[in-house]
């Protein structure tokens, strides 16, 4: 059967300048403090909050005072309040982000709430003349990530938009070393997620809200709709209206190295993801075992999510990280392939390390890049938005990734695996990928004929526009953005 190349694979697949110094919001001295806010505390039986990691790795920064903490959930605002007292006798509490945005006491707001509310939390301090370190996704979609980059530029604010291979990992001196043609043509970026995720467990009906829970406010911009899953907080990751699954979960960090990797600093031309909930029947929406497929020239993504282990044998009550699978001896990562090597992190973290094809290690790259809470800070106090290592119009373009393949997903119908490799039968890596994904899927006796796979369509995306075109164009454009609520709606103008 011939071969069909690229383009071929293509076009069939359609059927299925800031240097001046920014205006403080205060006038500050070398010796004062930064007054930082949060919004969204958090607090989880499954995961201790990202708003409390993130003021215990501030806390151990100098020239630091929190001023000001803020979640609709009072039962997990209370306690932090409480400890915090003795870092700051004054500190305040609020459950609506308005009222904290109004404290003239505070400079600078953490954002960790979830995704859903992270473009108009951070749109709303920038209006507010209040910096922001907002955490990942940086977006829900791609229009509130546009949204949140015009707003830092038109307030003239300083935004970060942290992800994992930008911290002190050696992954910026590795990808210069790539760029200088040490390694050779690169080929394609490989990022890979996989995570142990069990099931979320199934309801028969609509659940009661906490009482300690404000949840017109928890919802926001989201649709206001009955909880129909067992745990209210951090089980939204996979429900579409409030999360985008593991790829924007934990995917984004690794998605982000593959773009940076391959110096691209545009979304791509074309799209196409494949997937579906295997394993287990519950009442998560987003998908646990994921390919996307970004194209970019000359070198595409190809990404891979996983949240079941390596077979059936392997899930027990509760799996772990040593349950899951790994390719090429990484199991979450970013892997640039080059034709006479490539460049990953080391098993178990650390820096990043050149590798010749045959796995020998070439040289390990030590980090110069700063840790991004002090790069924050610093730039708070110089002013100058170009400090930033991780500024957020970089935050947008990797969540855009991100929103790009679960588009195609969503936008997706049922196909069998030989339709599916016909399907990708043009694109070397992507086939190599599918056949990695059927066999893991095999492994885990995945009765494809009773859960069949979800083939999304190739998408055609104007990088530009930041809109689709072509084929499913009009349906696609429909996810770009969302419906929002009164009054909590990220505006076309910022």
């Amino acid at each position: 059967m011939k071969t069909l190349n690229r383009r071929q694979f293509l076009r069939g697949s359609m059927v299925a300048p800031a240097a001046a110094a920014l205006p403080a919001p205060r006038v500050r001295g070398a010796n004062s403090d930064i007054r930082l806010g949060v919004i969204g505390v958090g607090s989880s039986v499954k995961i201790g909050g990202m708003g409390k990691n993130e003021i215990r790795a501030f806390l151990k920064l100098p020239g630091v005072r929190f001023t000001a903490l803020c979640d609709c959930d009072t039962a997990h605002l209370l306690p932090e309040i409480n400890r915090l007292r003795e870092h700051n006798p004054s500190i305040k509490a609020y459950t609506d982000l308005r009222e904290l945005l109004d404290d003239r006491n505070v400079d600078a707001v953490i954002v960790t709430t979830p995704n859903h509310w992270h473009a108009l939390a951070t749109i709303w301090a920038c209006q507010a003349g209040k910096d922001v370190y907002v955490q990942k996704p940086t977006s829900h979609t791609i229009f509130e990530g546009r949204k949140m980059v015009e707003a830092a530029r038109k307030y003239q604010r300083i935004v970060q938009a942290p992800h994992g291979p930008r911290e002190r990992t050696g992954f910026a001196e590795a990808f210069a070393y790539i760029r200088h043609g040490n390694l050779g043509k690169v080929l394609y970026a490989h990022g890979l997620n996989y995570k142990p995720r069990e099931s979320i467990g199934k309801v028969n009906g609509p659940q009661p809200i906490p009482a300690s829970l404000n949840y017109d406010l928890w919802s926001g911009p989201a649709d206001k709709l009955p909880l129909m899953r067992e745990y209210l907080h951090y089980d939204w990751h996979f429900d579409w209206n409030t999360g985008n699954g593991d790829l924007g979960n934990m995917g984004i960090h690794y998605m982000d190295g593959c773009r940076w990797g391959l110096g691209q600093d545009t979304l791509p031309r074309h799209v196409m993801s494949l997937g579906g909930r295997f394993g287990y029947e519950d009442d998560g929406q987003t998908p646990n075992t994921q390919i996307i497929f970004l194209d970019y020239e000359p070198a595409p993504i190809i990404f891979e999510v996983r949240g079941l282990p390596k077979s059936k044998a392997q899930r027990k009550a509760t799996w772990r990280a040593s349950d899951m699978d790994t390719h090429n001896g990484v199991q979450i990562g970013t892997v640039i392939r080059c034709e006479n090597g490539y460049v990953t992190g080391r098993s178990g973290g650390g820096a990043a390390a050149a590798y010749d094809n045959n796995g020998k290690l070439i040289r390990e790259f030590e980090p110069t890049t700063p840790d991004l809470r002090t790069n924050f800070l610093d730039a708070l106090r110089s002013r100058r938005a170009q400090d930033i290592v991780a500024p957020v119009l970089q935050g947008h373009l990797s969540a855009g990734l991100v929103h790009l393949g679960n588009i195609s997903y969503r936008l997706g119908q049922q196909a069998s695996g030989d339709e599916i490799r016909e399907t990708v039968k043009g694109e070397k890596t992507l086939a190599e990928s599918f056949d990695r994904f059927l066999a893991h899927l095999d492994a885990n006796e995945i009765d494809l004929k009773k859960t069949p796979i979800c083939l999304g369509p190739m998408l055609t995306f104007d990088p530009q526009q930041e809109r689709f075109t072509g084929p499913f164009g009009e349906m696609a454009n429909m996810l770009v953005s969302r419906n929002y609520r009164e009054p909590y709606i990220v505006p076309d103008q910022v």
